[in-house]
């Protein structure tokens, strides 16, 4: 099972970023299943420099920038 995690506060980029997995995950034919994680200690955890950040599977794929729409993609299929 595929897991995608939103990590942030919850604010507008943090919206955008998660409208942008679920578009890549939708054209990548793939049913991941999407947290958003809005707690700082949970955030802590993860090594990041800033949110908001993606997770794929564990695995810290993007932070602090909303990454485009293939990148997402192709972090998905990888």
């Amino acid at each position: 099972m595929l897991t995608v995690k939103i990590l942030g506060s919850g604010c507008a980029n943090c919206k955008k970023l998660e409208a942008v997995a679920r578009e890549a995950a939708s054209k990548a034919n793939l049913q991941p299943e999407f947290i958003k994680v809005t707690d700082m200690m949970e955030i802590m955890a993860y090594d990041l420099l800033s949110t908001p950040a993606l997770v794929i599977n564990e695995k810290v794929v993007s932070s602090g920038r909303i990454p485009t729409v293939a990148e997402v993609q192709q972090w998905l299929t990888a």
